[in-house]
């Protein structure tokens, strides 16, 4: 998002009008709404559109899902969900702690072959920030 005009950022972003018209005419089961992140890496800090968020809240009556949220500080998620959204996409973290996990493992032990004595780690690594994002999410205890 460097580099980015705010016309450009504009056009990126969804129209509340139409994510309104897009959930009529397709009946879905929940909308993706583009308020300032994506999926993936990101090179800077997201700025999230609120105003643009609260609005389509307001119109449409699916869950919202928040595209990408990596790189989007926690107190910014918190808001999103206060104001309604629903679905965090949360892959690219998780692949970060598992692959990070492995590649600091391997570079203390080069010569490690065992698979469980890799994987394990990675997978433990991978599941506390599930139980930090479940935390955050305000999703701790429920089903």
């Amino acid at each position: 998002e460097d580099n980015v005009s705010v016309s450009e950022r504009e056009a990126a972003m969804t129209d509340p009008q139409e994510a309104l018209r897009f959930v009529q005419d397709t009946e879905v089961d929940a909308l993706a709404v583009a308020i300032g992140t994506a999926h993936g890496q990101y090179k800077g800090k997201p700025e999230l559109d609120f105003e643009r968020l609260k609005k389509i809240r307001e119109l449409v009556n699916v869950p919202i899902v928040l595209h990408g949220s990596s790189g989007v500080p926690d107190e910014d998620i918190r808001k999103a969900i206060q104001l309604g959204v629903r679905k965090v996409n949360i892959d690219t973290n998780l692949r970060e702690a598992f692959v990070y996990k492995m590649r600091e493992v391997l570079a203390e032990k080069p010569k490690e072959i065992d698979p469980r004595k890799i994987l394990g780690p990675a997978r433990d690594a991978l599941q506390e920030v599930v139980q930090q994002k479940i935390r955050l999410f305000g999703s701790s205890n429920k089903a």
